[in-house]
């Protein structure tokens, strides 16, 4: 039987993933705001304003640093909870790749949130962490040279 090297993941694949992730998280980040948003408003239904004006205006604690840490946390727990649970986000899952260390082992919560913050960086720098897969020899990104990972092209299931 012969053996084959794991292939890494193109570019393009990755990107495709990173957009319906993207998709994703938008939803879950969007519900997980908007449920903290109507509870600080109950306060007010049933009230009628004092002026005919639109006010589009978030309460304080909907825009603060202990807002943004919750958002950071909970897109930490979004991407770590699959990551740890099989290597794959949904996205990697439709484009069949798998997230793993060098060493082909499951990444750890530290490494999660290493990964997700330094991808945030990558992707802040105009996606220069992300455009270096081109350049490197084994197609690695800022973030998986930062944090010792790699992403894994899954072969096709075989149909029976």
């Amino acid at each position: 039987m012969r053996t084959t090297e794991p292939t890494y993941a193109s570019p393009w694949r990755r990107l495709a993933a990173i957009v319906y992730d993207g998709c994703l998280l938008f939803g879950v980040l969007f519900v997980a705001s908007l449920i903290p948003a109507l509870l600080m408003n109950t306060a007010n239904l049933g009230q009628s304003p004092a002026t005919d004006s639109v006010v589009h205006e978030l309460n304080t604690p909907l825009h603060g640093a202990f807002y943004q840490a919750y958002l950071v946390a909970l897109t930490v727990g979004f991407f770590g909870f699959f990551w740890r649970k099989n290597g794959q986000t949904l996205g990697m899952q439709a484009w069949r790749l798998k997230l793993e260390t060098v060493d082909g082992g499951r990444i750890s919560w530290p490494r999660c949130a290493a990964r997700v913050v330094a991808a945030f960086v990558s992707l802040g720098l105009c996606g220069l962490g992300f455009f270096w897969i081109w350049i490197d020899k084994d197609r690695l990104s800022w973030h998986d040279r930062l944090c010792g990972t790699r992403l894994r092209v899954l072969p096709k299931a075989e149909k029976s």
